[in-house]
């Protein structure tokens, strides 16, 4: 029973190659190594088969065969394999060897050796099963090892610590709670539950079936708590699944209880310590490592590594990083990481060339930050050199770095070369798709991201929901209301419809012009938050439905929901819509308790918003308070100055803004040009144009040209306006036309309004707005006829033309009227208020009603009441009823205001003395004292 009791001394092997017999007089000492000579081997096992004491030889194939093992030379190890076979043992001995040999496979790799050997034996001990299941697990056949277990226990074949242990860890690799609690109840059983490999394999199985309490429990339990393995796998199993607190706890408790941590307690402890909330412990886990000299240990230095790149202190990690004495390729691809994830480009791209210096070899890790880095930089050079290096080293196959390169060329903007990559992937999973789709749609191919959706959907493949977001995406900039509606039904089929889905839906409906399915679905929505609101109230700006959106703030105010900048940016835009100045002051104020005018969008809206509600000065005060400004505030302000007809003060700011060596963009010199446009300033106007061209090399928009041609248009200077266009090539711009049309009505040029007339409806033929322009210059000439043939023209393409309405803020109310409207609670009062008011400005003014600005074929005193009931003129009389302070009246009209309006307004502000301040769908009249800012040009 010798080899029985050899077998028992060596069947639990430690992670140090075995120490082999001892007795050098009779047994010799062979050490196998990977580059082992054939014939020296032969040449010994021959001499190991010759002697004649069996026992000895039988020991020292053993040990051979053990070394084999731990080196993991299968070739070798097949050698001894069949000089055991001609030695013919039988009994003891060869079930004693036979065992070795079926681990010795096992531990190199060859499973289906190792269960030729294990079959063809007659004899088995517990230790040959053991072996057996052990290989198994190993090599990655867990359900084999179960199934063997089963066979133990059918065959009636007593099973001991290892086989439990085995077995247990076969469960967790396949995570199979009720097997698993059936080990634990056998383990209870046979006595098994204080041995130290069984209660260790019973928590990691826990921990891996998400059964953390149980884990818990029986560690807890445990009378002897000795064992660092334990005290690991408890602190590991809390880590894993995100109890870091409580894996923290327990470290505290085995530093106290004496037990000497190693390497795997502090990585795993460190690991608990990425979550930002215990950085500061993490700190205090570092100094007990320096302090215990593991600090040079290479798993240690990269748990801490990651440690203090995820809290935000690359700095230390750098540290670290730059002192550690080996470095792996985890080392690398942590440091290497960390800098791209702080936007830390050109530093990751140096040190993965200096981790290619060194000698480390990149893996698809490493590849996969470096092209993350790229397409964030958009360095398509470097991204390409990257693809290079993985084509040479056979990486590119990898899915990870397939689809890290999708995404790198998608956001260099080469989606041929995407596209390329895309086609040459052998396989492809949802990433690959939805990188691939939300690339389409970003870069403004949105039918080519629908189209590969529905490849998708006929491969059958996997749709989650970000996949579902990048279509919806496309949507948006196809502005397809009813493939949004075909999505939505595909969402709610698949049931991915969660509370993200439902704010997505309703931007998409909000941005497709459906706001009735917007409003539904956010009404139905059970979970309603900041993002929530900001989403629906997105949607009523975009749709004109300003007061709508701010009505949602009250209901946020009303459930306890603090607005956030993008919320506070959408309720901004709505007040600038409506002009309500009462509501954009009480938003100022609430920027202002809660810190936020720091972005750098909320002070360039908070300009355009003062600006919009007519107040100029205001916009100053907020511009002037700015420490730093950035091109889009002085745009703001520019913009703002224009609007207000101040053009010189806009062209004053613009020379400002060039002498702090702020460059202007395209945005900027179209609001200067704006400016100018509004103010008369031809010269400025062609001066700023050229600059723009000349000393900033900025290829003119379709939008400059317009503006530059409404610029010449509004000064009468019609021909060298048609000139610039025809010489310009502008002949399919149809902004440019419809600027010199509305300059060709106000100066009566019939020819040239002929051609531009026509021009823009063959353009816009679906634009109700031109058809509108096109009449109302033909009525002014009285072609009857040819006003009558457009309105039927428009009826017959089904186009409405939009009611000219005017509103005014009245307290916490904004009240709208238009033409001859009679639906205001106090109807009978505005017409009498307008009716005692136009009868004094007729006795004491002069007034006269310009008749020629009406614009239908009807008899005088029917225009004279057209005019008198102009929405504006009501919002006018009906401040007069509701204020009797002297602030100022402030009106805001959807069309431009007509020019009888104007003059009966700039002799309201004269001869009751109130300032009106009008803002209609071009710019601001300020009426003071009979004398309105615009000067009479708009």
């Amino acid at each position: 029973m010798a080899a029985n009791a050899i077998f028992q001394n060596m069947s639990s092997f430690s992670s140090s190659p075995p120490t082999l017999a001892t007795n050098s007089q009779k047994v010799p000492i062979f050490k196998i190594s990977p580059n082992s000579q054939k014939p020296a081997i032969i040449h010994s096992l021959k001499q190991i088969c010759r002697q004649d004491n069996i026992k000895e030889s039988v020991f020292t194939l053993s040990n051979l065969i053990e070394t084999c093992a731990f080196e993991k030379t299968l070739l070798q190890g097949q050698q001894i394999h069949a000089h055991v076979l001609k030695l013919g043992l039988s009994g003891d001995d060869s079930v004693f060897l036979n065992t070795k040999i079926v681990l010795m496979y096992g531990k190199c790799g060859s499973i289906g050796d190792a269960q030729k050997v294990f079959d063809r034996m007659t004899e088995r001990t517990v230790f040959t099963w053991n072996a057996m299941i052990g290989a198994c697990v190993v090599n990655g056949v867990p359900i084999r090892a179960i199934e063997l277990y089963g066979d133990m226990r059918f065959l009636g074949v007593a099973t001991d610590a290892h086989t439990l242990s085995s077995t247990l860890k076969a469960t967790s690799q396949l995570e199979i709670l009720y097997c698993g609690s059936e080990i634990h109840g056998i383990a209870i059983k046979l006595g098994l539950i204080s041995n130290v490999f069984v209660v260790n394999s019973l928590v990691t199985m826990y921990t891996k079936c998400n059964d953390i309490r149980a884990a818990s429990l029986l560690f807890t339990g445990m009378s002897e708590k000795e064992d660092t393995v334990s005290w690991n796998s408890m602190i590991s199993a809390y880590t894993i699944n995100g109890m870091n607190q409580e894996g923290l706890s327990l470290f505290v408790e085995m530093l106290n209880a004496s037990v000497e941590p190693t390497t795997y307690t502090f990585v795993a402890t460190i690991q608990a310590c990425e979550e930002t909330s215990f950085g500061k412990f993490g700190i205090e886990i570092h100094a007990v490592v320096l302090k215990l000299g593991y600090s040079f240990d290479t798993y240690v230095a990269n748990a801490l590594l990651m440690m203090y790149i995820k809290n935000n202190r690359l700095d230390e990690a750098a540290k670290i990083f730059f002192h550690m004495q080996e470095k792996d390729n985890i080392s690398w691809n942590s440091m290497i990481s960390g800098y791209v994830q702080n936007g830390l480009y050109d530093e990751a791209i140096n040190l993965f060339h200096e981790m290619m210096n060194a000698g480390q070899k990149p893996d698809h890790v490493s590849l996969m930050s470096m092209l993350v880095a790229s397409g964030r930089q958009g360095n398509l050079l470097n991204g390409m050199e990257i693809h290079a290096f993985s084509l040479r080293n056979g990486l590119d196959s990898d899915l990870q770095v397939g689809n890290t390169l999708v995404d790198m060329y998608a956001k260099c903007g080469k989606l041929d070369y995407m596209d390329s990559v895309f086609g040459r992937m052998l396989h492809r999973d949802g990433v690959s798709w939805t990188t691939i789709i939300a690339a389409y749609a970003q870069n403004n191919f949105p039918w080519k991201a629908v189209q590969l959706f529905r490849e998708v959907q006929a491969e059958g493949s996997h749709v989650d929901a970000l996949m579902i977001g990048s279509v919806l995406l496309a949507c948006t900039e196809l502005r397809c209301n009813l493939l949004a509606k075909e999505i939505h039904c595909y969402v709610i089929k698949r049931g991915i419809c969660d509370p993200f889905m439902q704010k997505t839906l309703v931007s998409v409906y909000g941005d497709c012009g459906n706001v009735v399915y917007a409003n539904s679905i956010f009404r139905l929505s059970e979970v309603k938050d900041v993002v929530s609101f900001t989403s629906m109230m997105c949607s009523y700006v975009q749709n004109g439905l300003a007061n709508e959106a701010l009505g949602l703030m009250l209901c946020m105010n009303e459930m306890r929901i603090e607005a956030d900048f993008v919320a506070v940016l959408s309720m901004l835009t709505a007040a600038a819509d409506l002009s309500s100045l009462r509501k954009g002051k009480e938003i100022h104020g609430f920027l202002v308790r809660k810190g936020l005018l720091l972005q750098d969008s909320i002070r360039s809206s908070l300009i355009d918003m003062y600006a919009s509600c007519g107040t100029l000065e205001n916009s100053y005060k907020v511009f002037n308070y700015l420490k730093s400004k950035d091109p889009v505030c002085w745009t703001s302000m520019i913009n703002a100055c224009g609007l207000h007809g101040c053009g010189r003060k806009a062209i004053d700011i613009f020379t400002r803004m060039e002498k702090e060596n702020i460059h202007p963009d395209h945005i900027t010199f179209l609001a200067v040009l704006r400016a100018c446009s509004h103010a008369a300033l031809i010269e400025d106007g062609k001066r700023i144009f050229k600059i723009m061209q000349n000393k900033y090399a900025l290829e003119p928009w379709p939008e400059h040209y317009a503006c530059f041609v409404d610029l010449l248009g509004r000064a009468n200077h019609l021909e060298e306006a048609f000139q610039i266009v025809k010489t310009m090539n502008l002949e399919d711009i149809p902004a440019v036309w419809c600027a010199l049309l509305g300059a060709c009505q106000v100066y009566a040029n019939k020819e040239l309004g002929e051609i531009a007339a026509m021009k823009l409806l063959e353009l816009e033929p679906k634009n109700p707005g031109n058809y509108i322009l096109v009449s109302n210059v033909y009525a002014a000439t009285s072609r009857w006829d040819d006003v009558e043939e457009v309105r039927v023209t428009m009826k017959g393409k089904g186009l409405k033309k939009d009611p000219a309405c005017s509103w005014i803020e009245v307290g916490d109310k904004v009240h709208i009227f238009v033409a001859q409207d009679k639906s205001h609670p106090e109807c009978d009062k505005i017409y009498e208020k307008l009716a005692y008011l136009t009868e004094k400005l007729e006795k004491e003014a002069g007034y006269v009603a310009q008749t020629n600005y009406v614009l239908h074929k009807v008899e005088e005193k029917e225009k004279v009441k057209l005019l008198k009931g102009h929405s504006e003129r009501l919002a006018i009389a009906y401040s007069l009823l509701a204020s009797t302070d002297r602030n100022p009246i402030r009106i805001t009209k959807n069309l431009r205001i007509c020019s009888d309006c104007h003059t009966f307004s700039k002799l309201v502000s004269k001869y009751l003395e109130r300032e009106i301040i009008v803002r209609d769908a071009k710019r601001f009249h300020h009426f003071r004292d009979g004398i309105c800012s615009c000067g009479d040009f708009w």
